[in-house]
């Protein structure tokens, strides 16, 4: 049957309401907002870099004091991601994206007014921090609930405005900063992000209510006719003795007339709505942060997969360019690597969509394959020479980064996983254990580097905590199906034992009722001879 939604004509601010997952109508609007929040949100954290040496110049500090700039913002947006479930459950999505992207445009804009660095650890660390996590999470939970089977298609095509924005926006700020200068630049970055509370107020609520039956009722047979087939039942004549039965069975003089009317009553008397009632009943409590996900042994792997992903997630980006210049590349090129791992990342993001949009697929099965395909790009970038070299692995690197960085979370609503009853909870917990690797991930890599003094091994490492990620990935699917059938087994089990007790003779109600009322009339009879 085609979906259709119960509510003739509502307002923006209202909830959609559908018998069924829409995959399209008004989820098309919120794959568009949450490309434009991608674009403001991801897409301002990797073009920040463009900022750097100005940062640098005007408050005399080094590099590494700078990049903790981006250090404490992308822990804090991860780690206040069970935060965002809560308060996403409690006041909606709509309201919570909205106060996100307030928050993420305050932070920038009182940080281009920065006197210190520490000025900028507190704006734009903690405070647009905490409005990216506001933002981002719950965009794509809402999306995700708008579309079952194109599901991954639409997330990995929307997830591209980062891609876009990392290829528009760095050389965008860069010649906005040479006409009016950095603090300008960031400040008009700040108002620009002001577009993701509009993209908040398109996020309409989702309700999917499924058609009630009615089934039709069997039409009562007369009430005369009932009592002679349960007489007949007992192989007994209507005007036997032996049946206990010496009366007629007119309606009136039956026993079971008299009891059928109150129990007609009793739904009524116990609060029982008839068919075609107006009244509701009350939906259940939703729970602000499910943490029932925390005892599923398929979630815990697949957290683990994204702790360790998360290492080889952001060094690529960090570390091409300074890996470029030690190999002679000049600045122009090296620029030009970069762009063309953000180009190969759009299409890495499309193309794994588009696959897992087949059907039947093990989508957890594809997301394994490219993540043992990662781990090779990543481990490839130490015996690279040469511009055309680092080129070609960057491209690989970057469209395999698309197909993981693109379906990693959405993957959360799959049955392998958690399902899309309990993603947003999911959701919360996975990117809060995220953070840990995100914030000691970059100095990790950057002690290695000083250590060694030299950017291979900050790419040795990135690929082996990949090879870590996809060993727990591995994982998830073999624990999924052995507690399933674990579960099953119990109930079969269950089924067996009460198959063999074997349920109790059912005879009819009134036959009975009329036999008792015949023993004790003649129980009387004998009393008074």
């Amino acid at each position: 049957s085609k979906m259709t939604v119960k509510a003739v004509k509502m307002p923006c601010t209202s909830a959609n309401v559908y018998t069924k997952v829409p995959d399209g109508g008004w989820g098309w609007t919120v794959a568009f907002a949450f490309f434009v929040v991608e674009a403001l949100t991801y897409g301002i954290i990797k073009s920040f870099g463009v900022f750097f040496n100005d940062l640098m110049e005007s408050f005399d500090e080094t590099n590494s004091r700078i990049s903790w700039i981006i250090s404490i913002c992308v822990f804090v947006q991860t780690f206040t991601a069970p935060l965002s479930t809560v308060l996403s459950n409690r006041f909606g999505h709509r309201l919570v994206v909205m106060a996100g992207g307030l928050l993420v445009s305050t932070g920038m804009v009182i940080g281009s007014f920065a006197r210190g660095v520490v000025d900028m650890y507190i704006t734009i660390g903690v405070v647009s921090g905490l409005g990216y996590c506001l933002s981002f999470l719950p965009t794509v939970t809402i999306l995700s609930q708008y579309f079952d089977k194109r599901r991954s298609l639409v997330t990995a095509v929307a997830s591209t405005g980062e891609c876009f924005a990392v290829f528009s926006f760095a050389p965008a700020i860069t010649a906005l900063r040479e006409q009016i200068g950095w603090r300008y630049s960031m400040l008009t970055v700040g108002v620009l992000q002001l577009g993701i509370t509009a993209c908040g107020s398109l996020l309409r609520p989702i309700v999917i209510r499924e058609q009630e039956k009615v089934k039709a009722q069997p039409p009562e047979e007369p009430t005369e006719t009932k009592y002679m087939l349960e007489n007949e039942q007992t192989c007994t004549s209507i005007d036997s003795i032996d049946s206990g039965v010496d009366i007629t069975t007119s309606p009136s003089n039956v026993p079971g007339k008299t009891k059928a009317e109150p129990k007609s009553e009793e739904p009524k008397q116990h609060g029982q709505n008839p068919v075609g009632n107006n009244s509701t009943p009350l939906a259940p409590k939703t729970k602000l942060l499910d943490f029932s996900v925390m005892r599923e042994y398929s979630f815990i792997c697949y957290a683990f997969f994204g702790l360790f992903a998360t290492l080889g997630f952001f060094a690529p980006s960090l570390y091409i360019i300074p890996l470029s210049r030690s190999l002679g590349i000049g600045k122009d090129y090296s620029a030009y690597i970069l762009s063309g791992m953000a180009i190969a990342e759009v299409f890495g993001r499309i193309s794994v969509g588009w696959v897992l949009n087949k059907k039947p697929i093990r989508k957890i099965y594809i997301e394994l394959i490219c993540v043992v395909l990662l781990s090779v790009a990543l481990a490839a970038f130490p015996f690279a020479s040469g511009f055309w070299g680092l080129m070609i692995c960057s491209v690989y690197f970057g469209f395999m980064l698309g197909t993981v960085a693109g379906t990693h979370i959405p993957l959360l609503a799959e049955d392998d996983v958690v399902g899309i009853e309990r993603m947003s909870s999911a959701a919360g917990v996975y990117v809060f254990i995220q953070s840990l690797a995100g914030l000691a991930g970059p100095p990790l890599a950057g002690v290695l580097v000083d250590t060694t003094k030299n950017y291979s091994s900050a790419f040795y490492s990135c690929a082996a905590g990949m090879v870590l990620a996809a060993v727990f990935l591995s994982l998830v699917r073999p624990c999924k199906t052995g507690l399933c059938h674990r579960h099953q087994q119990q109930q079969q089990q269950q089924q067996v034992e009460e198959s063999t007790a074997g349920p109790p003779p059912e005879l009819p109600d009134d036959f009975i009722d009329m036999d008792i009322g015949k023993a004790e009339n003649s129980g009387k009879g004998s009393d008074s001879v």
